[in-house]
């Protein structure tokens, strides 16, 4: 069965924002859909998502795809950084990623070493980078990170902050069509 995980970022939780709106409608398209509580989000500590992550999709396969938001996509990049040579996903979803602690302490553990990213896109072939043009942490150009590093196909999505319930985004239909996009 297809499997979606979708990973909150710092201070968020599974209910929050447009997570419950995206699980329903890949449940309707037939998706096994997962929101974990990551640990501590309130003080995220990179070594504990990652082992939460790892116990959560302990054996993933081609039909099992991310979807992260904020800090979650660097935890799914770390999370592919850990994987057994053989072990692939079909693909992922990046919302408001970043590759560095946009200036905030509480963000060091999780680049404390550099991104492989060769490791990455040996266990993944397939991402999507979507970004706001007026996200006040994450500056576009991690588009272009994710994009030269990853080949990720990049959506900039206009005056939608950081995709936050606070910013009043409830629903992410890029999201759903980037996920669908991935089974391709």
């Amino acid at each position: 069965m297809k499997k979606v995980f979708l990973i909150h970022g710092w201070e968020g939780y599974p209910e929050e924002g447009w997570r419950p709106w995206l699980k329903d409608e890949l449940e309707k398209q037939g998706f096994e859909v997962m929101i974990p509580a990551m640990p501590n989000s309130a003080n995220p500590k990179m070594s504990e998502w990652l082992s939460h992550l790892q116990k959560l999709a302990a054996d993933p396969d081609e039909d099992c795809y991310f979807v992260g938001h904020s800090l979650g996509c660097i935890a799914i990049l770390r999370y592919l950084e850990s994987l057994e040579a053989h072990q692939k996903i079909g693909g992922a979803v990046l919302v408001a990623g970043f590759t560095s602690n946009l200036g905030y302490d509480a963000l060091d553990t999780f680049f404390q070493t550099d991104i492989d990213w060769t490791k990455i896109k040996s266990h993944c072939k397939k991402f999507t980078a979507i970004h706001s043009s007026n996200d006040p942490y994450v500056p576009l150009r991690y588009a272009d990170i994710f994009k030269n590093r990853l080949g990720a196909e990049i959506i900039v999505e206009q005056n939608m902050k950081h995709f936050s319930g606070d910013d009043g985004i409830h629903k992410l239909p890029s999201a759903l069509e980037s996920v669908l996009a991935l089974q391709g």
